[in-house]
């Protein structure tokens, strides 16, 4: 049997740190994934046996002494608690090594922002964006191998993911395991990797998603798509896709729950006379009629205009507030004309009364009323 020291290239008084050195170095040489020929494979098992061994200071002590790599209780019948326990328990301590890993993973989720106008809302909106995410590998189909190659069973764990490795103990010989460094737990290895993806089954891409916003959305809600994330490794089943909405302020209307308010703005003549117009809502023009008399901060209210609710039912409302624009600038005549019309209206002149907090508050509190 090979000696150890000269399987891993140092003296017998090596330091435990230029041991697990020259273990690197050498591992890095001989790793299948790196140099696939039957020499290196037999070579690093060679390698990594003599590094358990004299990495462990007790199994570095009884090898120098002469004796085997396994240690134990020696003596006719049972070595030791540890022997008892592979009789009883099929091996390992009673242990079982764990299955290997599997390359194939879901993918990570991804968040998409997406910025609506206030009419987007009101019915919806269908929506095609541009996503950068991971997307299956066409090359390899998320096989992670070149074409006509395939995966190979890891030379040093034989498919299992896993090394055990025996450690001393008082109760006898206890196994345990690890994931094998040269495989990295997955059992196999991949000699030829995809040159497209290197080996990933995945790439990067930009990639189309159709969208259904529904009604009634707002600012800061989040969707959620499943299954339209990033594929995961090895072709593995996507991730979830959310939705993240802003809704852009609109220059005309703005939004109390699912109803939409506005402010219509009447000359004193037509506040005094009464008069009719069309506004514009967000989804067609709409009649309306101003009565005589009509004060700033009333509220004209039209029924089913506003936004259909995220959850279905009836329409919010589109709600109105009146402000009067009292002129500024007035010729002569049209001030006499207004001051003949006070006298014979005999209008009380400015009194006091109990304090307001204000044209908004007073429309706020309309709108909400």
């Amino acid at each position: 049997m090979a000696d150890h020291y000269e399987v891993l290239g140092v003296s017998r008084e090596a330091t435990p740190e230029e041991i697990k050195k020259a273990y690197r170095r050498l591992a890095r040489e001989l790793h299948p994934d790196v140099n696939p020929g039957e020499d290196a494979s037999e070579r690093f098992k060679l390698v990594t046996h003599a590094y358990d061994v004299l990495s462990d200071p007790e199994q570095r002590q009884r090898y120098d002494r002469g004796g085997d790599d396994g240690g134990g209780f020696g003596g006719a019948g049972f070595g030791g608690f540890g022997d008892i326990f592979e009789t009883f328990f099929g091996g390992a301590g009673g242990q079982r090594a764990g299955r290997p890993r599997s390359r194939r993973e879901r993918g990570q989720d991804a968040l998409v922002r997406v910025t609506l106008e206030l009419k987007d809302v009101v019915f919806g909106i269908h929506r095609d964006i541009e996503v950068d995410t991971a997307v299956l590998c066409e090359t390899c189909e998320g096989s992670c191998c070149q074409p006509g190659t395939h995966e190979a069973t890891c030379d040093i764990c034989h498919g299992s993911g896993q090394i055990q490795r025996t450690v001393r103990s008082l109760l006898g010989n206890v196994v345990t395991s690890q994931p094998c460094n040269a495989c990295q737990g997955y059992g196999t290895t991949i000699p030829y990797p995809c040159s497209t993806c290197q080996g990933q089954g995945r790439v990067r891409a930009r990639r189309t998603v159709s969208l259904d916003i529904p009604a009634g959305v707002e600012s800061g809600l989040r969707l959620q798509l499943p299954g339209s994330g990033e594929v995961g490794p090895a072709g593995g089943p996507n991730g979830d896709l959310y939705l993240e909405v802003t809704v852009a302020p609109d220059d005309v209307f703005s939004r109390d729950g699912d109803d939409l308010l506005a402010t219509l703005e009447v000359s004193m003549p037509d506040a005094v006379l009464g008069t009719g117009t069309t506004i514009t809502s967000l989804d067609g023009d709409v009649d309306l009629e101003v009565r005589p008399g009509i004060q700033s901060g009333d509220v004209l209210t039209i029924k089913g205009r506003g936004i259909t609710p995220l959850r279905g039912g009836t329409r919010g409302d589109l709600k109105v507030a009146v402000q009067v624009v009292t002129p500024t600038k007035l010729d002569a005549k049209s001030r006499a004309l207004i001051e003949d019309f006070a006298k014979k209206t005999k209008a009380p002149g400015p009194q006091l009364s109990q304090f307001h907090q204000g044209m908004f508050a007073k429309l706020r509190d309309r709108f909400r009323g």
